[in-house]
């Protein structure tokens, strides 16, 4: 364990009338430097404005911040809108429509969605085709559960509630697991850390659906043992001490992809300026919300009531790498951070993707005989970011793949060999 630096914090002296009067001003001043954006006198946006949904996460930052503070203004788009959505659920369902039927043209989504999406397999059959633009973050979320598994010392390692589950099961009372969507990002984390100390998520508990700002209040009620969601929730959840974190879904995977931004493949098509322009302006916010000098003002805009809607006690330390468990564990310095922008956050390396095809056919969300990397190649739009980069003068990545990546029980996956980390999994429900 570190010890916390004493000093003053980097929040001090900050409150949300000082970061939004900022950003108010930021805003004014993009506007009267670029009336009609930034591009106005050349080839610039086919349109100006989009309408981009957000889930009430820490992750969906970037689009806010790049809301607040007009990068969308500055790229030529002064009339996006950022509007929250209830769940993932209803992200999708707006996603169906598109702005032209009410609906959202693209935002904050869990990063298998766009394929979830493309394919049909979570809009009844019928596909909605899907890009992946940028990822938006790395690491920032976590695995909590109800203080009785506290006894069994049930953390990184889950193996200590196979008895409990068992016990539960057995009387016909069955545990209860929830995650966000199924097949997305919080599915796949839970299961792996599940199915890593001997539990089936297929047949020794239930996993269930809740939408990510409902968790606490859920675990507080007793319908659920355990969860995961990106934060603010699961540090809400130690301050409220209805229950503690098991582990980061950083320690079983390092600096793992999380969020994407994504927009309806009909609308990037149509308008590719726009597009492009898009991403460059979130972009252009992810590298302002990873300074760590800027985390404070990042958290009292978007802690606000039309964004999260949380204290800003409740996001900033675990942004800041101070982490406590709530189980007695407590660590300052941590390198367990959201990352919105160091070490390639922002870049949607396919590699990633296909975990995620390869992870969603491991339990059965995707078929087994799937086409994975043509499918990645269909949606999976690094293109667009390399020439989104190359317009704000920042540096890309030399490969669309960031290689073999390690897990914390020892499996690696190998993009290039994406069955045979299948194969090494001894818990799996292939379809």
């Amino acid at each position: 364990m570190t010890t916390e630096t004493k000093g003053r914090s980097p929040g001090a002296g900050f409150t949300r009338r000082t970061a939004l009067t900022g950003a108010a001003a930021t805003l004014a001043a993009a506007r009267l430097a670029f009336p009609s954006g930034a591009f106005a006198a050349g080839a610039g946006p086919e349109v100006g404005k989009a309408r981009l949904g957000f889930i009430a996460l820490t992750d969906s930052s970037p689009l806010i911040i790049a809301k607040e503070r007009g990068y969308f203004t500055k790229h030529g788009l002064p009339d996006v809108e950022v509007v929250k959505q209830a769940s993932w659920g209803a992200t999708r369902d707006n996603l169906v429509l598109g702005s032209e039927r009410g609906g959202i043209d693209g935002g904050h989504v869990l990063s298998p969605l766009p394929y979830l999406m493309t394919t049909g397999a979570v809009t009844n059959g019928a596909p909605t085709p899907m890009y992946i633009l940028a990822r938006l973050n790395l690491n920032g979320q976590a695995i909590s559960v109800g203080n009785d598994l506290k006894a069994v010392k049930v953390g990184l390692n889950s193996a200590g509630a196979k008895a409990k589950f068992q016990q539960l099961k057995a009387a016909g009372n069955i545990a209860k697991v929830a995650m966000t969507f199924r097949g997305g990002t919080h599915d796949l984390w839970v299961r792996y850390w599940l199915a890593a100390g001997g539990i089936n998520p297929e047949t020794d508990l239930a996993t269930i659906v809740i939408p990510p700002a409902q968790m606490v209040a859920n675990l507080k009620a007793g319908t659920q043992d355990a969860f995961c969601v990106g934060e603010p929730w699961g540090g809400q959840t130690v301050d409220q001490k209805i229950g503690y974190t098991a582990c980061l879904t950083s320690e079983l995977w390092y600096n793992h992809p999380e969020k994407a931004f994504t927009l309806r493949s009909a609308w990037a098509d149509r308008y590719p300026r726009a597009a492009q322009a898009l991403t460059a302006a979130v972009m252009e916010a992810q590298i302002w919300c990873d300074r760590m000098a800027n985390r404070p003002a990042m958290c009292s805009i978007v802690s606000g009531r039309q964004y999260i809607n949380v204290p800003m006690a409740d996001i900033l330390p675990r942004l800041q790498g101070s982490i406590d468990y709530g189980d007695g564990r407590v660590v300052h310095g941590s390198t367990h951070y959201m990352k919105f922008w160091a070490d390639e956050a922002s870049f949607p390396f396919k590699s990633h993707d296909l975990w995620f095809l390869t992870e969603d056919q491991r339990w059965g969300v995707l078929p087994h005989a799937l086409n994975r990397a043509a499918l990645v190649n269909k949606v999976n739009r690094a293109d667009v970011w390399r020439a989104a980069a190359k317009s704000i003068g920042v540096a890309a990545p030399a490969s669309d793949s960031r290689g073999p990546e390690h897990f914390f029980d020892g499996k690696v996956f190998d993009p290039a060999n994406p069955d045979a980390y299948l194969a090494s999994q001894p818990l799996k429900k292939l379809v």
